[in-house]
């Protein structure tokens, strides 16, 4: 494998990093493949030839960890495969040529927005000085320009996103794009929207907890079993005192699933009971259907008897009959 760069190279010269990548790439590259990335830089400067079990003893790291850092660092624009090996991109350029590229789809419309593309100024300035420490990347200011026009989110709600990410100690950019797009499938515009989302999702985890304290489970929930919850939840509109009920139908069934649970909770949804007042009325008429049928079984079951009693009697005295006439 075949590393290059560009035709500078000295000897016992300094490895440079350009200030981009801190800005820009850091904080998404894992800290593997970041070993990665730093060596084959600084191998790069003597165009030198390395193959990946080389790679793999030299940074301590599985010949599978090499590849796949390989495939992340190719994916991410970072280094560039040729049939010899490996470029190392020019970040600065690529930045560059990111940043001045003609916007083709620039509208007359977008022009005379001049007072809204103030106030995004106001808070792209601000989202800089307090998450960035003034120092944003250039490709920032071109994502969150995307994410207004996308997403039509107002201004507090796109300082409200970098704030959730940053509490979370996960500012980067593809975590960013995750959680702005799922403020958009749940109709996030404003910040008023915003407010009644964080209040349905605190009552979902609410609800969370509290099934999962009822059922026993030490651990966390996992992604199918909160999806079932949240079916049950945002979908069918259903709160605790209706999924109690259906939890309390569990101590029938040894080890329930969740899918057994989901599939009580389905019926409700699909027989329209949204009350627990109606659902403890169905479940009372089943209880009276069942017993009833329970009866009617019992009462054929008996009468099956008698006629096969009766049946038997009747053989019998044709048999007395017979001997008799002998």
């Amino acid at each position: 494998m075949k590393l290059e760069q560009n035709d500078k190279q000295l000897l016992f010269s300094e490895t440079m990093i350009p200030d981009i990548f801190f800005s820009e790439y850091l904080s998404q590259i894992p800290g593997d493949y970041l070993k990665i990335y730093l060596y084959l830089v600084f191998l790069s400067k003597y165009k030198k030839d390395i193959k990946i079990n080389d790679l793999s003893k030299k940074l301590s790291l599985t010949v599978k960890s090499i590849s796949d850092g390989l495939k992340f660092l190719e994916d991410n624009n970072l280094i560039l495969k040729k049939t010899t090996g490996f470029i190392i991109i020019d970040l600065q350029e690529t930045t560059l040529n990111n940043l001045y590229k003609p916007n083709l789809t620039l509208s007359k419309e977008n022009i005379e927005q001049s007072s809204k593309n103030q106030s995004r100024a106001k808070a792209i300035e601000h989202i800089n000085n307090m998450y960035f420490q003034g120092i944003m990347g250039p490709s920032w200011y071109n994502d969150i320009d995307l994410w207004f026009r996308k997403y039509n989110f107002d201004e507090q709600v796109m300082i409200s996103l970098f704030t959730y990410c940053y509490n979370r100690s996960a500012l980067h950019k593809n975590y960013v794009q995750t959680v702005a797009e799922a403020w958009n499938n749940n109709k996030v515009k404003t910040y008023n929207d915003l407010e009644l989302y964080y209040q349905k999702q605190e009552k979902l985890n609410k609800i969370k907890n509290t099934i999962s304290k009822k059922l026993g489970k030490h651990g966390s929930l996992t992604q199918y079993e909160e999806a079932y919850i949240e079916n049950w939840v945002l979908d069918f509109g259903y709160d605790m005192n209706i999924i109690e009920l259906a939890l309390k139908r569990t101590t029938y069934k040894q080890n329930p699933t969740f899918e057994y649970i989901n599939n009580i909770i389905k019926d409700w949804h699909e027989r329209n009971l949204k009350t627990p007042e109606q659902v403890e009325k169905f479940l009372e008429q089943r209880k009276k259907q069942n017993k009833d049928i329970k009866e009617i079984k019992s009462q054929v079951s008996k009468a099956n008897y008698e006629q096969r009693k009766y049946n038997n009697l009747d053989f019998l005295y044709a048999n007395n009959n017979l001997e008799g006439d002998k």
